[in-house]
């Protein structure tokens, strides 16, 4: 029986705070698929004339070279990038889309190899015609290899970090004088953790006095996971004004660029 299609899919995150993730669907990822092709392509390309070239000295270390090659780079491309992108590649970064977990948990390393060994079998038997009548039969747009990995495809909003005005109304900032370290911050910390942080800032007034105190001790731990700043970065600080002051800092360059082009 066919799943009901659904558009978005909703995820609680450990501490309670629910996210609604618009699908990507078959179009989008079908030409997200188109450019990886191209770029996979491009390289077996360089590949084919190594292998050219060394079949002229010995032909047998030609074949293995080319047998590994073409395997490494057309399963290793999606694999490597999207571990390294949060669930990018090149063509997921050009329409916006990326892979995730379904519970909104981190990606795993595990779950990016399983998806990425089952393209054989999505793609089958041309131009992943497997794959796309999963997905259109799948609740969640899933194709095989999504759903032995537990993942989905959604589409990611340029401007889903943007702070509003009543976060930072008193904030207590004192990050700004290592730009450093919050470049370092924003680029490695996970646009969930952000987002979570975010949204925490604006319900702040809605969770019981407890509960937002561990909520943002558990923030301001992350953060301080990822990126450590000196001490007298956050000295006298709240875990809450820690975590809007990193906030702040991190979704400086959006804001911006949003007042620039308006």
């Amino acid at each position: 029986m066919i799943a009901e299609r659904e558009a978005s899919v909703t995820i609680e995150t450990p501490e309670g705070i629910f996210f609604s993730y618009p699908l990507a669907g078959p179009v989008t990822r079908f030409a997200a698929w188109v450019i990886d092709a191209l770029v996979i392509l491009a390289v077996l390309s360089i590949l084919s004339e190594i292998v050219g070239r060394i079949s002229k000295i010995s032909s047998g270390a030609a074949s293995v070279l080319g047998i590994l090659g073409y395997f490494v780079i057309s399963i290793g491309y999606g694999m490597l990038l999207e571990w390294r992108w949060r669930g990018q590649t090149v063509g997921k970064r050009l329409f916006q889309i990326r892979v995730m977990d379904m519970e909104g948990l981190g990606l795993t390393f595990q779950q990016i190899a399983i998806r990425n060994l089952l393209r054989a079998v999505d793609a089958l038997p041309l131009l992943y015609a497997v794959g796309g009548v999963t997905m259109a039969v799948s609740r969640y747009a899933q194709r095989l290899g999504d759903m032995a990995a537990g993942t989905i495809v959604v589409r990611q909003s340029r401007g889903a970090l943007v702070v509003p005005e009543a976060i930072r109304t008193g904030m207590y900032n004192s990050f700004a004088a290592w730009p450093h370290l919050v470049a370092r911050l924003r680029q490695k910390a996970p646009v969930d953790l952000v987002a979570v942080a975010i949204n925490a800032l604006e319900r702040r007034d809605q969770f019981e006095p407890d509960r937002r105190l561990e909520l943002f001790r558990e923030l301001a731990e992350k953060f301080r996971g990822i990126v450590a700043f000196p001490d007298e970065a956050s000295a006298f600080l709240t875990d809450e004004q820690y975590v809007r002051g990193l906030t702040d800092e991190m979704t400086k360059v959006k804001r911006r660029n949003a007042r620039a082009s308006s």
